[in-house]
């Protein structure tokens, strides 16, 4: 396996920019997430770590190798494309055993290896099948299967499960966890889903414009936005804006632009958000940490008209209405009586679930 970096990295087509300044180090046997809206950049950058592009500027090393000008064929990497790419002409076994044979593998090291590789992604007893006779799970599995097969230092996958449902996403996204785990193969993932970036990552970069924004675990992505684009873009969250107007001791004091009283910690802020008296700030306010008011907390308890409710079975949604802002909240199903429409509310905002976003 190999670690991957990429030195100040840039992409342009003609004059349009692709990437800009992606300046990254993925440890060997890491799940590193590209993650990102159509457009960002993300599948460019995985093409030049493929070496599908070229940068314009900068350099890409696999371990202490230089191989920003190396060939696809040369660099020993595994890609699973948003298609897959299978050949419709072969089977299941000639469509694994294909990059072997490209490398003049004999028949007989090609045959152990691909019936190694079927077992571990759970293909026993397909070799004979034509791809057409397969479902979309079982293609992926035949695609993963052909990437892994020529044992890559490296493994790129991209939108690997876009053409599935919601149903089969969920499992395939297991069993892609469960073999970069078992095999300890370097793992960069393209995806725009971010369920699937949380629950697979070590860690994940953001991009936005072909820019990055933020590389962190999935934990610092969703509890520590470094700004108002990726703590909308991940998850749900309740932006609201506001005015420093003081501090006490750790706790920085915020009027919101309808006038709430809010305080929250120093600690829980980007290093981009200015928090001086007078200055304008951001609060991110994730709707998991908005709490039903017991009128005993004092502080950070705001009042409103609830909009909307949600009953999906283990949790209750709200929609509230707190004087020109809107208030998303989620809370567990505990049994009590559920607020309608234009039924009065009150709700806890605890002080260490406020982040200042730059």
């Amino acid at each position: 396996m190999s670690s991957v970096t990429l030195d100040h990295v840039h992409k342009r087509f003609g004059q349009a920019k692709g990437v800009e300044d992606v300046h990254i180090h993925i440890e060997s046997g890491e799940f590193f997430t590209f993650l990102g809206p159509s457009g960002c950049g993300k599948t460019t950058t995985l093409r030049m770590i493929a070496g599908f592009y070229y940068p314009t500027e900068g350099h890409i090393r696999f371990g202490s190798q230089e191989v920003t000008s190396l060939p696809p064929h040369k660099r020993n990497t595994g890609m699973v494309f948003q298609n897959y790419a299978l050949f419709p002409h072969m089977t299941v076994f000639e469509n694994i055993a294909f990059g072997l044979q490209v490398r003049k593998v004999n028949k007989t090291d090609a045959k152990e290896r691909v019936e190694r590789i079927m077992k571990l992604v759970r293909l026993e007893g397909y070799g004979e099948r034509r791809i057409d006779q397969l479902s979309g799970g079982q293609q992926q599995r035949v695609a993963l299967a052909r990437a892994l097969v020529i044992e890559p230092q490296i493994l790129l996958l991209d939108e690997p499960l876009s053409n599935l449902d919601a149903k089969l996403r969920e499992e395939t996204r297991f069993e892609i966890k469960r073999l970069q785990l078992e095999l300890g193969i370097t793992t960069i993932y393209v995806t725009h889903d971010q369920a699937e970036a949380m629950s697979m990552s070590d860690r994940i970069m953001v991009m936005q414009g072909g820019e990055v924004q933020q590389i962190g675990t999935p934990h610092e992505i969703y509890h520590r936005p470094v700004n108002r684009f990726v703590a909308s873009f991940i998850g749900e969250t309740n932006l609201w804006e506001g005015t420093v107007t003081g501090f006490d001791g750790d706790e920085v004091l915020v009027r919101t632009a309808s006038g709430q009283m809010l305080s929250g910690f120093k600690k829980n802020a980007s290093p981009r958000a200015q928090l001086s008296v007078g200055e304008k700030v951001t609060m991110s306010i994730r709707p998991e940490s908005v709490l039903e008011s017991t009128g005993n907390e004092g502080q950070n308890v705001v009042t409103g008209s609830v909009v909307m409710s949600e009953f999906t079975g283990a949790c209750v949604n709200y929609v509230t209405e707190v004087g020109t802002e809107s208030l998303r909240s989620m809370s567990i199903n505990l049994g009590r009586p559920i607020k309608q429409r234009g039924d009065a509310i009150g709700l806890h905002i605890p002080k260490e679930s406020i982040y200042f976003a730059g």
